[in-house]
């Protein structure tokens, strides 16, 4: 039940319909009293007349487009979303704008199926062309029917359509986080805030076909770097490596999991070992620079010393 000073959807679905269903009950009663009775208005010939049915479709087309969306910004209000509400308006008053064109064809004479018909091939066309667009803003309407994210919470999406890293290592492709703060949802795009005060405007098909993830904390975030070492460079080292990462990393909070490192593989001439660093930093390629430029500073193979000069031969 709503509490008091917020508003009820039925309440206000339920008034507005009444308001819809008395006036179109009166203008169909006018429209059907002149018909039977062919009661000729001064001046007004067939054509005026059907400009007359046409406004009055267009004014219970508003009522009822007015009663719908009043309903939904209320039931958005009862959510505490009316941030997205402009969506759902914006898409029920279309359905209800074609709704009512069927209608101004119906009386016009013009029949739908013909429309429909004579039309394929360029609707068909231009469903082609539009797909992109109609998929943004179907998938706009999941995600605020579905709400798996707000306005003002942060979210990282993962998302094949939006590129891959290509290490190398293919067997380690990674596909990196676009995350900030939500701003908005609209019918195309969701944007997001970055920390860097930037923006991001994801189509919301890639959106609602991605990984969204809600990072813990303080948007905590985890970052893998596989790398590979030659034989002669000791476990020992790269470890020691790994822990001068506290200083130079942006580090969570403590009592989390900051560092890690783990050697995961193993061959004559090599073995491979991965830093997994948790943190704040949305960036990948600066983590990643930072453990690379740490380990590279401990681990490198001293320069090769040149070769002695030979002596030359003694007159």
């Amino acid at each position: 039940m709503a509490a008091a000073g917020q508003p009820r959807p039925l309440r206000i679905l339920i008034r507005d319909l009444i308001v819809t269903l008395v006036v179109g009950g009166a203008l169909f009663a006018l429209f059907d009293l002149i018909n039977r009775h062919a009661i000729v208005l001064t001046g007004f010939g067939g054509a005026n007349l059907l400009l007359l049915e046409a406004g009055a479709i267009l004014l219970v087309g508003y009522l009822f487009t007015r009663a719908v969306t009043g309903a939904a910004t209320a039931v958005m209000q009862l959510r505490g979303d009316v941030s997205r509400s402009h969506v759902v308006r914006i898409f029920l008053t279309l359905l209800i704008a074609a709704g009512v064109v069927f209608a101004l064809f119906t009386i016009a004479g013009v029949s739908i199926e013909s429309i429909f018909l004579g039309s394929a091939l360029a609707g068909i066309v231009l469903g082609l062309a539009a797909q992109t667009v109609l998929a943004n803003l179907f998938a706009g309407l999941l995600l605020v029917f579905a709400d798996p994210f707000r306005v003002g919470d942060r979210i990282n999406i993962v998302s094949s359509s939006l590129g891959a890293i290509a290490p190398s290592y293919p067997h380690e492709m990674m596909y990196p986080l676009y995350g900030g703060i939500v701003e908005d949802v609209g019918l195309t795009y969701t944007v997001l805030r970055q920390d860097d005060g930037g923006t991001l405007q994801v189509p919301n098909s890639v959106v609602l076909s991605g990984l969204v993830q809600h990072p813990e904390g303080q948007g905590l975030r985890t970052v893998r770097v596989r790398m590979t070492f030659p034989q002669t460079i000791p476990v020992a080292a790269v470890e020691a490596a790994v822990a001068d990462l506290r200083t130079v990393v942006a580090l969570p909070p403590p009592g989390v999991a900051r560092v890690s490192f783990e050697v995961i593989d193993v061959s004559a001439t090599s073995w491979d070992g991965v830093v997994t660093v948790v943190t704040s930093n949305l960036k990948d390629t600066m983590i990643r620079d930072r453990v690379l430029r740490s380990v590279l500073a401990r681990v490198a193979p001293p320069a090769p010393t040149p070769p002695a000069a030979k002596p030359g031969p003694t007159s």
